[in-house]
């Protein structure tokens, strides 16, 4: 399980540096984002202005970390970005829950300073889960609901499951089951909680090992 940590917490500054994928709508706020980075010795590895090429992206370009501007969104849709984690800056808690419920690796106040946004990153990038200080105690930990069982699972669940160990995205996996990619979405996030899991590679795994899915 991934370490959960609020910056605050975070003493020790010196952690590798590496390169983030930068999306934001907004080509002012992805230019302040690229000089924080590059004041702090984080590489960028490319822009988006949307989340949809995020997928794309994750197959062709080298990069540790996507730092996602989830903007003034109350319920912003999170990128799917491979085994890569998500760091999402956010306007206020209801945006920090929002992320943190789709599965990201961490959620930070917009205006956060160059050196605070790289321990972020680095830390994300090795793995643990960072939330503002401003959060309290917000934790993207939810609980485990079931044994993990085949009978826990719906067959739907099961048929996402499965394309989901095959590293499709949500909207392939809804042309493939021919329902909607928010259906999609909403059994990706029921599969996240019941396996106990925070994101869709760790719940891969996880079903792996309760012979779920076979990799």
């Amino acid at each position: 399980a991934r370490g959960a940590y609020s910056l605050d917490r975070m003493v020790s500054p010196v952690m590798p540096a590496g390169r983030a994928l930068l999306i934001s709508a907004d080509p002012l706020v992805r230019a302040g984002l690229r000089g924080l980075l590059d004041s702090a010795g984080w590489g960028v590895a490319g822009e988006l202005d949307a989340l949809a090429g995020v997928h794309s992206a994750a197959r062709e370009t080298p990069f540790d970390v996507v730092l996602w501007d989830a903007g003034h969104a109350p319920l912003p849709e999170a990128p799917e970005a491979g085994d890569r984690p998500v760091l999402a800056l956010v306007e206020d808690e209801a945006g920090a829950r929002a992320v943190l419920a789709a599965g990201q690796a961490g959620a930070l106040l917009r205006g956060i300073d160059g050196g605070a946004l790289a321990a972020a990153l680095s830390a994300v990038a090795h793995g643990l889960t960072v939330t503002d200080p401003a959060f309290g105690g917000l934790r993207p930990t939810p609980a485990p609901r079931s044994s993990g069982g085949p009978a826990d699972f719906t067959r739907r669940e099961l048929e996402v499951l499965a394309l989901l160990a095959e590293g499709l995205p949500n909207r392939v996996i809804a042309e493939r089951l021919g329902i909607s990619a928010h259906t999609v979405k909403f059994h990706v996030n029921a599969l996240l909680q019941k396996l106990g899991v925070t994101r869709r590679t760790e719940a891969v795994v996880r079903a792996a090992r309760l012979g779920l899915v076979v990799l």
